[in-house]
C-alpha cells in the first residue's frame, strides 16, 4: 500500500510518502510560508523525487487538527481534492495523535501541547501500551493552570511535546520540575508519523465521508469576539 500524507495544522508543512513498512520520502518545513503556496509544491516534488505517480497512491491522510484555522482548511480541500481526482479514500487523523505517537515508547503520560494563545493549549493525554496509544483525556483546549492542575493530580511522570513547548517549557518546569521534554525534532507533527497512523486504519477499510470538517476545539478569534460584542450589546440593552 502506498499512502501519501501532509498536514498543515500549524507553521509546519510536512508531506510524506509511504509504501508499506517504509517511509520513502519526507519534506518538513517549520518556516512561516503560506501553506496555499507550498503544499501542492511540496507534493508534486515528493512524488517526483519518489518516483511515483499520484495515480500509484492508494489512499490519503492529512491532519484534522486541532490548529490553525486557515492550515486545517487548506489541508482538508487539498486532500479532498486528491481523493476526489484519483477516486481514492483519504483519512484525518489529530495532529495530537501524531505527535504522541512519536513517542510511542514512552513510559508515562505522554501529553502533546499546542499553542492555542492567551495563555491556552491544545492538547490531549495518552498511555502507551503493547504499541498501542490510548487516550486518558480527550482532545481539549485548556488553560496552562487546568492542565497542570490535571496533571498534578494524576502524580505520573510526563512528557510534553509540541509547538507549546517552544513558549510554555518555563512555566511548565516551574510548576512541573519532573516534567520531561520531546527532543526538538520531534516536538513537531511529521507527516510520516501520520501516515503510519492512517496506513493501519485505511487497511482496515476506514476512511472519511467527503464532508468531514476539522477537529477546531475553539471557535475562530473573530467568531468569539463577535459573540462578545453582542453579548455586551444585550447587555447593555436589557
Amino acid at each position: 500500500m502506498i499512502v501519501l500524507s501532509m498536514d498543515s495544522s500549524s507553521l509546519v508543512t510536512t508531506v510524506a510518502l509511504l509504501k508499506d513498512e517504509h517511509l520513502l520520502g519526507e519534506f518538513t518545513l517549520n518556516f512561516k510560508r503560506e501553506h496555499s503556496v507550498i503544499l501542492m509544491e511540496k507534493i508534486e516534488m515528493l512524488l517526483n523525487d519518489c518516483n511515483i505517480d499520484i495515480s500509484e497512491v492508494d489512499g490519503f491522510v492529512v491532519s484534522k487538527g486541532p490548529g490553525s484555522f486557515t492550515g486545517l482548511r487548506i489541508g482538508m480541500a487539498t486532500v479532498k481534492g486528491l481523493s476526489m481526482g484519483s477516486n481514492k479514500p483519504y483519512l484525518s487523523i489529530s495532529s495530537l495523535d501524531a505527535l504522541a505517537y512519536s513517542l510511542i515508547n514512552f513510559d508515562g503520560i505522554i501529553c502533546p501541547i499546542m499553542d492555542a494563545l492567551r495563555d491556552s493549549v491544545f492538547t490531549c493525554m495518552y498511555k502507551s501500551s503493547n504499541g498501542e496509544l490510548s487516550k486518558i483525556i480527550d482532545y481539549s483546549a485548556l488553560s496552562l493552570d487546568e492542565l497542570v492542575e490535571i496533571l498534578q493530580e494524576k502524580d505520573k511522570s510526563v512528557i510534553f511535546t509540541g509547538d507549546g513547548v517552544y513558549k510554555y517549557k518555563e512555566y511548565l518546569l516551574e510548576k512541573l520540575p519532573n516534567a520531561k521534554f520531546a527532543p526538538n525534532h520531534l516536538s513537531v507533527v511529521k507527516a510520516s508519523a501520520l501516515g503510519e497512523l492512517g496506513m493501519e486504519l485505511l487497511r482496515q477499510g476506514q476512511c472519511d465521508d467527503i464532508n468531514s470538517s476539522p477537529l477546531y476545539l475553539k471557535k475562530p478569534q473573530a467568531e468569539r469576539e463577535l459573540e462578545q460584542r453582542m453579548k455586551m450589546q444585550n447587555g447593555h440593552i436589557v
